[in-house]
């Protein structure tokens, strides 16, 4: 093969040099081209009727996918570009967490950033991203053929990452959520904005399915391999029926390019969603007042559980439902209304589905008994940052737990830990608790469900477990203004 002229055109050397000035973005990278944090981000859906551009078209056949050129004509125009002015909070936070290229069409000291979305009726509302709209003093949305809308945020919800937006129009192209999830290997069409490169078109496979992404306790994202970049976030992922199977929403890449890894929010949230941010501009969940944790392979076995399933209550709110129900730190949630509950993120997403006021039955083991608790929940109130108290060096000579590797003192003589339980004041990185988690500065509230103040309790508990032959010692831990349950082994000890 001939070699290519080492000597490139100016506008090559041109548009390679802004591309990659553009890639130039964190390993987690949400898809909008925005300044502010790169993360990954989560979200949920809307109900609103709408209707398709036009006639829906055959698909092509399962096993060969044809040409995409008729389905991207008739949805195309309901696509657009989303432009945003960013207040003075996020150009500062902009500036400080990403890499603060001002958009080259902005005067100086204003930021600039651009994501994209997709009408959902002819009289002009339209889906984006929260994350993309954050911030935003002015908003500005582009069609396909160049037209510009002055738009305005009806509603935002942050724990599914989805937006609502309208613009003043008449007889608008629009597209409609589909009515079923996407199987893994369907062919899945993005359009969107990325690099602020509107009208892109790309294609590819539906890869998985009910990925959690840590962004929050509703991740429920499915993942394609269509490339999407950033500037893609708050842009519909298509079927081969034209139908809007989900919200491109973040991407995974140690580059900042594409690497084949999108996550969408699927329609079925985003629909529900969007259909009450339309009508209240906000969205209300079921509340049950409590933090609940992972069941682990070590949590299941200080409990002495056969599987590791359920939601293990770290903390219930004594002003909650579920606390006023009664029920407490320990219990393990299994079932709701009778359906069983495998994890915390389930729970989460099933409660949080629910309207307030709804009567609810909760499933617990308590002690290794069952129970059931049935109240109404509450609703989820709005989140506010708790203040955080930790623990200062101890004031008395501390005990020394070498088989856990662990320096504890009791609470009561530890400035600022509130008074309950052990403190660790030091640890052995290398020994079984920092092993499992624990940290100078956490305190341990109490050993296999019994409260613990001094190093005799602490012993006497440990003795207790092994006697009844748990394999784990299962240790309530609060750190700052958090509790979670760490499951020790005692054969380190």
């Amino acid at each position: 093969m001939a070699n290519l002229p080492e000597q490139k055109s100016s506008r090559a050397r041109r548009l390679t040099a802004a591309l990659a000035a553009l890639s130039s973005v964190s390993a987690l990278s949400l898809a909008a081209l925005v300044a502010e944090p790169v993360a990954m981000h989560t979200t949920t859906g809307t109900g609103s009727t709408v209707r398709a551009a036009t006639n829906a078209v055959q698909p092509p056949s399962a096993a060969e996918p044809g040409d995409f050129a008729d389905i991207v004509a008739r949805v195309k125009p309901a696509v657009i570009s989303v432009r945003v002015e960013l207040d003075g909070a996020q150009q500062q936070a902009s500036s400080d967490e990403d890499d603060g290229t001002p958009d080259p069409d902005a005067g100086q000291g204003v930021m600039m950033g651009e994501g994209s979305g997709f009408f959902i009726s002819a009289d002009g509302y339209a889906v984006t991203n929260n994350h993309v709209v954050d911030h935003a003093k002015t908003l500005e949305v582009m069609t396909s053929d160049g037209r510009s809308y002055d738009a305005t945020v009806v509603g935002t919800d942050p724990k599914t990452d989805l937006a609502l937006i309208k613009v003043d129009g008449r007889d608008l192209p629009h597209v409609r959520f589909a009515d079923r999830r996407p199987r893994v290997g369907n062919w899945v069409i993005a359009i969107g904005n990325p690099y602020g490169l509107g009208g892109t078109v790309t294609a590819g496979i539906v890869s998985a399915e009910g990925r959690d992404i840590g962004a929050g306790p509703y991740d429920d994202f499915i993942q394609i391999d269509a490339p999407i970049n950033r500037g893609n976030s708050g842009g519909p992922a298509f079927d081969v029926n034209g139908d809007v199977i989900g919200v491109n929403t973040a991407i995974f890449s140690p580059s900042g390019g594409s690497v084949g890894i999108g996550f969408d929010i699927p329609a079925d949230t985003a629909k529900a969603v969007i259909a009450e941010l339309k009508d209240k501009g906000h969205v209300t969940r079921g509340w049950l007042g409590i933090k609940e944790q992972q069941v682990t392979a070590d949590i299941a076995e200080g409990l002495g559980l056969k599987e590791a399933k359920g939601a293990l209550v770290d903390e219930a709110d004594p002003a909650g439902p579920a606390g006023r129900a009664g029920i407490r730190s320990g219990d393990l949630i299994i079932a709701l209304d009778g359906a069983t509950i495998n994890d915390p993120r389930e729970l989460a997403q099933r409660v949080g589905a629910m309207a307030p006021g709804t009567s609810v039955t909760v499933s617990i083991l308590r002690n290794g008994a069952p129970k059931d608790l049935s109240f109404s929940l509450a609703t989820m109130p709005e989140e506010s940052p708790a203040p955080v108290e930790t623990a200062s060096d101890a004031s008395a000579a501390p005990t020394s737990e070498q088989g856990f590797g662990l320096l504890l003192a009791p609470a009561t003589k530890v400035a600022g830990s509130g008074g309950k339980g052990m403190v660790v004041v030091a640890i052995n990185p290398k020994g079984a608790a920092a092993q499992h988690g624990l940290e100078a500065g956490d305190v341990i509230l109490d050993v296999g469900g019994k409260a613990v103040s001094s190093a005799r309790d602490f012993r006497r508990d440990l003795a207790s477990l092994r006697k009844e032959g748990r394999a784990a010692a299962l240790l309530r831990i609060q750190s700052g203004d958090t509790t979670r349950f760490v499951a020790l082994p005692l054969g380190h000890a």
